[in-house]
C-alpha cells in the first residue's frame, strides 16, 4: 500500500466517523429539545394546578363572602375535574351562609359555567366591561386575593398560574372595580338576551352549552 492510498483510507475513515458523530449529535439535540418541551409542559400543568388549588384552598377559608372575576370558559380535559372541585366548594360555602358572587364576560359559551356555579348557589353576573375581559381574581372576606395570570393577553387565554396575596388594600380596590363594572346582568337576563340575539331555541342552546334542556327551559319558561 502506497502512502497516498493509506492517507486516502485514513481520510475516508475520519470522514465516516465525523458523519456518525454528527448524526448522534443531531439525534441528541432532538432528544434534548423534546425533553425541554416535556419539562415545559409539566411545569405549566403544575403551575395551573397550583392556581386552582390556591383558589379552592382560599375559598375554604371564607367566613362571609367570596367574589370572583373569571373567564368562565367551557372546561375541557383536566379542567373538568378542577371545575367540579370549585363547584363542590361553592355548594359547601353557600350552605354555610357564605355569599359567593362571580362576574364573567358576555360570551354566550360562558353560560355553561354560569349555570353550574349558579346551581351550586353562587350569584352570577355578566358584563362587557373591560375588567370582566382582562382580569381574573377572587377575593375572600375582603382580605385575601388570588390573581390568575394567563399565558398571553386575551380573554380566551388559559390561566397559567396564580398568586395568593393577603392584602386588605388590594381586596378593597378590586372589589370596588367589581361593583362598578358597568352593565351587569344576571344569568337569566343574559340567557334571554342570547336567545333574542341569536334566535336559537332552548333545545339548540342546551346542546351548544351542554346543559340539560329541561333545566334550561325552567329559566326561559318559568312556571
Amino acid at each position: 500500500m502506497t502512502i497516498e492510498t493509506g492517507l486516502l483510507v485514513l481520510e475516508s475513515v475520519l470522514l465516516l466517523a465525523t458523519i456518525i458523530l454528527l448524526l448522534f449529535s443531531l439525534k441528541e439535540g432532538r432528544g434534548r429539545k423534546n425533553l425541554l418541551l416535556q419539562v415545559e409542559r409539566a411545569t405549566k400543568v403544575l403551575s395551573r394546578q397550583e392556581y386552582f388549588l390556591s383558589v379552592t384552598d382560599s375559598m375554604m377559608d371564607a367566613k362571609k363572602e367570596v367574589i370572583g372575576c373569571i373567564t368562565g370558559r367551557l372546561p375541557i380535559g383536566e379542567d373538568k375535574k378542577r371545575t367540579r372541585n370549585i363547584i363542590d366548594t361553592i355548594e359547601k360555602l353557600t350552605k354555610e351562609g357564605v355569599r359567593v358572587r362571580y362576574l364573567m364576560p358576555k360570551f354566550f359559551d360562558r353560560l355553561h359555567i354560569g349555570y353550574l356555579y349558579m346551581k351550586a348557589g353562587a350569584e352570577i353576573r355578566y358584563s362587557s366591561c373591560l375588567m370582566a375581559h382582562n382580569i381574573r381574581f377572587i377575593i375572600v372576606d375582603d382580605r385575601i386575593v388570588v390573581i390568575g395570570i394567563p399565558d398571553s393577553i386575551g380573554e380566551k387565554e388559559a390561566t397559567k398560574k396564580g398568586y395568593r396575596i393577603p392584602s386588605e388594600g388590594l381586596a378593597m380596590i378590586l372589589k370596588d372595580y367589581f361593583n362598578k363594572c358597568g352593565n351587569q346582568i344576571s344569568f337569566v337576563e343574559y340567557l334571554e338576551e342570547v336567545i333574542k340575539q341569536t334566535g336559537a331555541t332552548p333545545k339548540h342552546l342546551a346542546q351548544e352549552l351542554q346543559i340539560d334542556e329541561t333545566e334550561l327551559e325552567k329559566f326561559t319558561h318559568p312556571a
